[in-house]
């Protein structure tokens, strides 16, 4: 059973959201000026810098120590980042990692908040109907040129939604198909913390630590689509071995 938040824990979070809405607000503006100014050309290092400058405050406001443990020796190659989703603070936590060149898959609806719209739309982040699998895939499809020639990397939860049983969801097969279309190695991250601070729905969280594991890439080049549910497994099998210690 997880403990309720104390009161100082309470008076962080109403801190730290509105610090968080109020910081996306001056990011879309920062971003809507210096992209054009640009000509596209800051977006990668906009996507870098501005993430954390998004993510961090908000761990460190609600009294979160953030670690990373970056297991990856080659961190140029174009890799699928997959990450494990229970949790609201995935979102600050996945943007303090300060990863590079990356485009992240998100729901469509998060387009409904002008400030996720205007900084997705501008650094060329993926919006998808998750709902909707034929609009997905399509949608995901269109973007493997611009990822390829650009040799972006793709930030994706395989469990698709925060809100589901157990601390590892089912995995949906989009970003295993991603791997074999572009011939990208997945790099599994694993956030350690999340689910037990803040869990599921919730928009709240608890003081503590969170650690986020990157784990060495793993060799895609010999998956086929016929043993595509095989690698779903495997994968999956290697989050609830990690969620387990």
């Amino acid at each position: 059973m997880q403990r309720p938040l104390t009161f100082v824990e309470y008076l962080r979070n109403a801190v730290a959201i509105p610090f968080f809405l109020i910081s996306l607000f001056i990011a879309s503006i920062f971003i809507t000026i210096v992209i054009p100014l640009s000509f596209g050309k800051a977006t990668n290092w906009l996507v870098k810098h501005v993430a954390p400058a998004l993510g961090r405050p908000v761990l460190f406001l609600l009294g979160i120590k953030f670690r990373v443990n970056d297991l990856r020796d080659d961190k140029e190659q174009p890799v699928i980042f997959l990450f494990n989703h229970s949790s609201t603070l995935d979102i600050p936590a996945m943007l303090s990692l300060a990863l590079s060149k990356i485009r992240i898959v998100v729901k469509w609806e998060l387009q409904y908040i002008p400030f996720f719209f205007i900084i997705g739309r501008l650094t060329g982040q993926v919006f998808i109907k998750r709902k909707n699998k034929k609009h997905s895939i399509s949608t995901i499809k269109k973007t493997y040129s611009r990822l390829k020639k650009n040799k972006l990397n793709v930030v994706i939860a395989p469990e698709g939604s925060r809100k589901h049983k157990g601390k590892i969801g089912a995995f949906k097969k989009g970003a295993f198909r991603m791997a074999i279309d572009l011939g990208y190695p997945i790099v599994p991250i694993y956030f350690d913390g999340n689910s037990e601070l803040s869990y599921g729905g919730s928009l709240l969280s608890k003081s503590g630590e969170i650690v986020a594991t990157i784990h060495p890439p793993i060799d895609t080049s010999s998956w086929k689509l016929e043993t595509l549910d095989e690698h779903v497994a495997e994968v999956r099998q290697l989050y609830l071995q990690w969620a387990e210690k």
